[in-house]
This record gives C-alpha cells, sequence and structure tokens, in this order.
C-alpha cells in the first residue's frame, strides 16, 4: 500500500491459476463487504474508486478486481472479453474474499457498473452465496442483427487467419466516430460517441493496464451471450440504477429486462443522468447513501 492510501494490492487466484489483480479497502471487521466489477474493456481505476472509498468510510470492506486478461490481470489473449468466464472468475473472487479477516462472510454483495453489472448477475445467477446485487447502468444487447452476417464473416476468418499461426486481430472498442462492427452500445449515435471519448479520456489518464484495444474473438463471446436469460436464477435481492438519459443502454431495455427478476428487486432512476456519468458528479454522494440503505435494509432482512 501506498503512503496515505486506503487501500493495498492483493492477488487472487482463478480455478484455473490466472492471477486476478485486485485493490483490497479494508475495515475492522467482520463486516461487510462490496466486491465492484467494472464496465467493458475497463479497468478498475476507471470510474470506481471514487465509489469505493465513499463505501469504506460508510464502514464496508470494498474489493475493486480487474477482470481476466484486462488491466493487472493475467490472461491470454489480453483484451479478449468473455463475460460467462468473467462471471466463472467472479466465483473465486468470491471466495477470496469470504476468507478475508476483516469480512462477515455472510453480508457479501455484488456491485457491477455497465457490463460489470451483467457479470455480476450472472454470477449470482449460479453463485447463491452473494446477499445482494446492484447493478449500475446493466448493458444487456450486444450483437445487432443488421450487423451479423459481416461481423460474423470477420470472426471466422480471425479464426482460420490464427489457425494459420498469426497473431489474434485486435481493434478498437469504439472508433473516433462511435462506432463498432455489431454495433453495440450505441454505436454511431451519442452514446457511441460518448463511449469512444471515454476510452480516449482513460488512455490519455494513463489508467494502469488500460488498452483501447479488444481481441476481435470478443464479438464471438458477446453473441453467444444471454444475460436476460439469466435473471430468473437469481436469487439475493437485487436494486438496479437506470440513468434516465442513457444513450449506451437503452433505459427502457433496462427497465424491461429486469423486470424479469423474481428475487426482491428495486429500481432506481438516476433522473438527468447518462451511462458513463451516473456514479460522478455532486449526486454520487447521495446515490451511494441510497445503495448503502437498500444494503443495510437486505442485511437486516428488511428487504428492498
Amino acid at each position: 500500500m501506498s503512503p496515505g492510501s486506503p487501500h493495498r494490492v492483493v492477488e487472487i487466484k482463478t480455478i484455473d491459476g490466472t492471477d486476478i489483480s485486485g485493490w483490497l479497502y479494508e475495515v475492522p471487521g467482520p463486516s461487510p463487504a462490496i466486491i465492484m466489477s467494472h464496465g467493458f474493456n475497463c479497468v478498475k481505476e476507471m470510474a470506481l474508486p471514487e465509489v469505493a472509498e465513499l463505501f469504506h468510510k460508510l464502514g464496508y470492506n470494498v474489493l475493486l478486481y480487474d477482470a481476466r486478461r484486462v488491466g493487472k490481470s493475467g490472461g491470454q489473449p489480453r483484451n479478449l472479453i468473455e463475460p460467462l468466464q468473467f462471471a466463472e472468475d467472479l466465483s473465486d473472487v468470491y471466495t477470496y474474499v469470504t476468507r478475508l479477516s476483516s469480512v462477515d462472510s455472510n453480508s457479501i454483495i455484488l456491485w457491477g457498473l455497465s457490463f460489470g453489472s451483467v457479470v455480476s448477475a450472472c454470477c449470482a445467477a449460479v453463485d447463491h452465496r452473494c446477499k445482494a446485487v446492484i447493478m449500475v447502468c446493466p448493458l444487456f444487447s450486444y450483437v445487432q442483427p443488421e450487423r451479423e452476417e459481416q461481423a460474423f464473416a470477420q470472426l471466422i476468418k480471425d479464426r482460420i487467419s490464427q489457425l494459420r499461426g498469426n497473431e489474434p486481430y485486435s481493434l478498437q472498442p469504439f472508433t473516433p466516430d462511435g462506432n463498432n462492427p455489431i454495433g453495440m452500445a450505441g454505436a454511431e449515435g451519442p452514446g457511441g460517441l460518448e463511449a469512444y471519448n471515454f476510452m480516449q479520456l482513460a488512455a490519455e489518464k494513463g489508467a494502469e493496464g488500460f488498452r483501447d484495444r479488444i481481441a476481435l474473438q470478443t464479438y464471438q463471446k458477446l453473441a453467444m451471450f444471454r444475460p436476460k436469460e439469466y435473471l430468473d436464477m437469481i436469487r439475493a435481492p437485487v436494486m438496479t440504477v437506470i440513468p434516465e438519459l442513457d444513450d449506451i443502454s437503452s433505459p427502457q431495455e433496462q427497465a424491461e429486462s429486469v423486470a424479469r427478476i423474481k428475487a426482491p428487486s428495486t429500481v432506481y432512476w438516476a433522473k438527468g443522468k447518462g451511462h458513463l456519468n451516473v456514479v460522478t458528479g455532486e449526486e454520487m454522494p447521495q446515490l451511494v447513501e441510497d445503495m448503502d440503505k437498500f444494503i443495510k435494509d437486505v442485511l437486516n432482512g428488511a428487504g428492498p
């Protein structure tokens, strides 16, 4: 831990031996813990530390981590984004947290932002140990139907190329005009431009381990990913934060999707907020307070 830093660096082994790098904020325990999962091709330093520090001040242990193959975590090929593998890894991260002396192992919450929301939800669908799930601006849809034929042809071409001994093809998640081959996340519109600018800002700030590239085969993993189908398998109470002005993940789709949840569920509408500023700004402390109330109600048996 660096002087004055509220966290320390930890390394977590997954079931297959991959190293997951994290930041751990600890409080005297045993106390509740929150595991925070980042957005698509992001790293733990992007948007999450400020939220983590607020939770930490409220008395929670907090773990931020880089997903497999991104940031400081291990795994090859780099920046191959594989949501179901990430959900499995999250169970191993969860097990690590249960073993910390500062943590009440019966009071652990999964918290995710954007893509990390649906990773957390898919983990909770199978791993029923978590006490609650908080999804912030979940991203449910990826490959747009009109993009399938051309995108899938690119995927197969890359697979054939790799079998010939070539390196995996990689590309920017968003081009300067906010586009991508599968049309995900508001491509070619305000959302895609917002995402491109967010990635450029991260690169300029030098977020540790961040690469503004993804492996092309990410799109095959996303094409086969159906996160909505797992929502009714969640047993823990769920809080979903939906930004009113989200141009990356449709607010309507978010609301319709979480209506599938059979567990106790509550929706928090973030008025005047978009996808990438929902956990920033002067309203952020109030949002964290509302999340804290949700968690405490769950831990005290009051429910959402």
